[in-house]
């Protein structure tokens, strides 16, 4: 017999069913925050893992690029939807191969390499939570974000350049500063037109995994420099920083005008600026003290 389990992540609902006997949401802490009981909300995807798949005749239409020390993600095309096949490197052997149906909503997994099962359930569910979410004002952003005085203050950046310092160093000197989440919150676009935050089950390599959102304060582009200096960015460029930070899959149409509308809705919402900094104490101050007054 199989079984169900329910999580709710930034105020949607997915539902998991694996078969008897296996163990991989046990072992998943990062998720456990999350879960919830069985609702009468609607399911925004359901993913059932599988013992096989088989899709010979499926058309290679995308494969990812992200350069040394990222996942390779192939997309292709079958006849009743869609097959993601992942490496966690790649050089590596294929951890999973995934069957998602035409409108997102169904998917089913196999497991590939049981060494890599935690990594193949995260990854689906992080597509899948983007795929199934792109039209509902709601984006999976590469960011670093904390909280302080009832707001969250994200840092964009490209790896390593020093998002993750960033906000150690907002915790450091800013009084009552908490970390939301180090690489993967969700951001929503609410229907009201205010922006919101959310922790996710997806941190990165910091476990920092809650059930918590607040109103968006301010996003911040980190660039490293040999000054601290910050700059509110217009509407245009605010754009521009956040689809660079944003996850998306561009080969899909309806889902990236989607993606587009929720970016123009944020960049125009969202106070968005530019901070060339060093890793020091005063570069948390000095940003502080521009996105607090807004």
């Amino acid at each position: 017999m199989s079984k169900i389990t329910t999580y709710k992540v930034a105020g949607f609902v997915f539902g998991i069913e694996v078969p008897e006997g296996e163990t991989v949401l046990e072992s998943m802490s990062n998720l456990t925050p999350f879960l919830c009981s069985a609702t009468q909300e609607e399911h925004i995807f359901d993913l059932t893992v599988v013992e096989a798949l088989d899709y010979p005749n499926a058309e290679l239409i995308f494969r990812s690029d992200d350069g040394p020390g990222f996942p390779e993600i192939s997309l292709l095309k079958a006849e009743d939807g869609w097959i993601v096949r992942v490496r966690p490197l790649p050089n590596m052997p294929e951890a999973s191969i995934t069957h998602i149906n035409q409108d997102f909503t169904k998917a089913e997994l196999q497991f590939l390499n049981p060494k890599d099962n935690n990594f193949a359930m995260n990854n689906t569910l992080m597509l899948m939570y983007a795929f199934s979410t792109a039209c509902l004002g709601t984006l999976e952003m590469h960011s670093s974000v904390v909280m302080n005085s009832g707001k969250g203050y994200m840092f964009l950046g490209k790896s390593g350049t020093g998002k993750s310092t960033h906000s150690k160093l907002w915790i450091k000197n800013i009084p009552g500063t908490e970390l939301l989440n180090d690489d993967n919150p969700i951001l929503r676009l609410m229907p009201d037109g205010s922006a919101r935050v959310f922790g996710s089950p997806w941190s990165g390599k910091t476990p920092c995994y809650k059930a918590k959102d607040v109103p968006v304060g301010a996003i911040v582009r980190i660039k490293q420099a040999p000054f601290n200096k910050i700059e509110r960015l217009g509407a245009i460029q605010a754009y521009a920083t956040l689809m660079s930070s944003a996850s998306s899959f561009r080969p899909f149409q309806k889902l990236a005008e989607g993606w587009h509308k929720t970016l123009e809705g944020l960049a125009a919402t969202v106070p968005c600026y530019v901070l060339d900094c060093l890793p020091d104490n005063e570069a948390a101050l000095v940003c502080n003290k521009a996105v607090a007054n807004g």
